[in-house]
């Protein structure tokens, strides 16, 4: 993959972390404040990587390293988290630390995407990211005065993965590392593929930003509605050939070429490699994370597995991706949370844990699961997670588009819900005029995942379920999985599942969020992937099928007099591609005239009861 891919990773990184000083608050960054001394430290291999040092002045007492690995630039992720996010960190006392990562800005060597893990016949004689925090971490406590001996490592997004990397084979001193937001597998669940569906408006644009020649086109890009545009080019294989023409995006290449989950995406993957670690750990997630939720959780689940010494926590929060890192977390668009969550996580959780293993001070600072739960707007705390005496209640669908807990009886044996799913009409992801990714002021993506759903109210292709208005609370906390058995009338087909919050339309709840339909989860699902990544396989056109979409984790009250709604759909567009819904074994490849229109059904009898399953608590 090319050095340039890590726009889309440092954009959301940037908007999240950087932040704007209250005038009481003196900048911390200034020469009676910090010595700043810039170094090239040696890797085994003799490449030399840039690293900023920051130490407080004065400093006589022993203090332990925080340390950063970027691809974003040192010299400015530095002084603009420490100025930021790490306030509470820099008060607290450190020495910080961060790293250009090895062919990224002033460091020497080749940037590798991801790079993959030494091979097994390269222990000695290979470099990975874990080798490169491993030699600097060992120069840092010979070449740092009055450091402590021990380490601690953070970072959000593709930062928040160098930490994750750093304690798979960690240096002795590497006392606890906090990953926020990482990735962990980019073709089953982060940044540019769902469960195999390619993410097309946030994979092509960071291609087109960063590697096209912008002359060359047929189809100038439109931010003003991006929609109308990716709909005009059409099939995905007309971005090379009319709107990139001679001009080949290393990036696009790599997407067209590995459309299903080979080794090119499988060498990328940290989850096979998470079985040994024992460094304590923090992992952080969004319940909102527009890019990287599935990442966190994953590699907590991972570790958690083996965590003999109970040193691995999860904390969740109502956040967008980093948001926590810098933004007080009241709210979210027109979503309210009563408190300011991201102010308590940097003072009352981070702050915390980092004193508590880096200088032993306090106790440790949170049990192993720190939930959001929204809602009710209230921290939880669990002992494990899923929340333990979880049970699983199932939500299934009825005729009339009736959501119940009780499921169909055995009379029901004809019951099915029909729609036609037309790729020249896709339903649109948010409302629109959806401008770009990324666009340079006004980008509604960090937030659409909180958007009001009824924009999507006379669309015929997006079938609702809804039970009656809740007589007690329904508070989840654990795991969501949708289990559908559908059908098709051609070979393909892409279904996505929504759970929604339904606000009452009554005066009980305040004027702007009277009739409001909130995603609590949601994900998508590409049929051919079925029963395997690796090797896609078509449907067999009307033949009832299972299909199962995880909706990951959360944890939420859906209120008294609230419904709970569940929509099923086939397009999102353009956040996914479209789907032929005939057969292609590469979509990339697809021509204009492989696409569509087929009938979907939605089966919910007896003998194929789609549902909804939620691991719940008692209220």
């Amino acid at each position: 993959m090319s050095n340039s891919r890590l726009w889309l990773f440092g954009a959301a990184t940037v908007f999240a972390t950087a932040c704007v000083l209250p005038a009481q608050d003196a900048p911390l960054l200034t020469p009676d404040r910090y010595v700043r001394r810039a170094a090239e430290v040696p890797m085994r291999d003799g490449i030399t990587l840039h690293t900023e040092i920051l130490v407080p002045s004065g400093t006589t007492r022993p203090l332990p390293i925080l340390f950063r690995r970027t691809p974003y630039g040192a010299p400015n992720v530095g002084p603009r988290n420490l100025e930021g996010g790490y306030r509470e960190l820099a008060e607290e006392g450190y020495i910080f630390v961060v790293q250009d990562i090895r062919g990224r800005y002033r460091s020497g060597g080749t940037f590798v995407m991801q790079r993959p893990l030494r091979s097994a016949d390269s222990l000695t004689t290979g470099i990975d990211e874990t080798t490169d925090a491993y030699d600097t971490v060992e120069w840092l406590l010979k070449n740092v005065p009055n450091n402590n001996g021990r380490v601690g490592m953070l970072g959000v997004s593709y930062d928040g993965w160098t930490a994750a990397m750093a304690m798979l084979d960690p240096h002795p001193a590497l006392k606890a590392v906090s990953e926020q937001a990482s990735p962990a597998d980019m073709f089953i669940g982060d940044d540019f593929h769902h469960n195999g569906a390619f993410r097309l408006s946030y994979g092509f644009e960071y291609a087109y930003l960063t590697e096209a020649t912008r002359e060359n086109s047929e189809y100038k890009f439109n931010p003003a509605d991006t929609f109308e545009w990716y709909l005009r080019v059409g099939a995905l294989r007309n971005i090379q050939e009319k709107v990139m023409r001679d001009t080949v995006l290393p990036s696009w290449r790599d997407f067209s070429t590995h459309p299903n989950y080979d080794a090119f995406w499988k060498r990328q993957s940290m989850r096979p490699s998470l079985t040994r670690v024992t460094v304590p750990t923090l992992n952080v997630a969004g319940w909102w994370d527009q890019e990287d939720f599935y990442g966190p959780v994953t590699i907590y689940r991972a570790l958690e597995a083996h965590d003999a010494n109970n040193r691995n926590t999860l904390v969740v929060g109502p956040w967008i991706h980093g948001s926590w890192g810098s933004q007080t977390g009241d709210s979210l668009d027109a979503i309210k949370f009563g408190s300011a969550t991201g102010t308590y996580y940097r003072q009352q959780v981070q702050a915390p844990f980092f004193a508590f293993y880096l200088k032993d001070k306090g106790a440790a600072p949170i049990k192993e699961a720190l939930v959001f739960e929204s809602g009710s707007n209230t921290w939880r705390t669990y002992d494990a997670w899923p929340a333990p005496g979880a049970t699983t209640r199932s939500l299934y669908f009825h005729a009339n588009g009736k959501l119940s807990f009780d499921a169909p009886t055995a009379r029901d044996t004809s019951g099915v819900d029909r729609f036609v799913s037309d790729p020249a009409d896709p339903v649109p992801y948010r409302k629109r005029p959806i401008e770009a990714t990324y666009a340079s002021s006004g980008s509604k993506w960090y937030t659409w995942l909180v958007q009001d759903q009824r924009f999507l109210g006379d669309r015929k292709d997006v079938v609702t379920w809804s039970t009656e208005p809740l007589t007690e609370d329904v508070v989840v906390a654990g795991d969501i999985a949708a289990k559908l058995f559908v059908s098709t009338t051609g070979q393909d087909a892409d279904w996505v599942v929504k759970l929604i919050d339904a606000y009452p339309t009554n005066t009980s709840v305040d004027e702007r969020h009277r009739g409001y339909q909130l995603m609590v989860s949601n994900d998508v699902f590409r049929s051919r992937f079925r029963e395997s990544f690796e090797v896609p396989k078509p449907m067999v056109p009307n033949a009832v099928t299972p299909i199962t979409i995880d909706l990951h984790t959360q944890a939420y009250r859906f209120l008294k007099g609230h419904r709970i709604m569940v929509q099923v759909q086939s397009t999102w567009f353009p956040l996914i591609d479209r789907n032929p819904q005939t057969w292609v074994p590469n979509i990339f490849e697809a021509a204009d005239g492989d696409f569509k229109a087929q009938t979907h059904s939605v089966w919910r009898t007896a003998a194929a009861p789609s549902h909804v399953e939620m691991q719940t608590v008692k209220p």
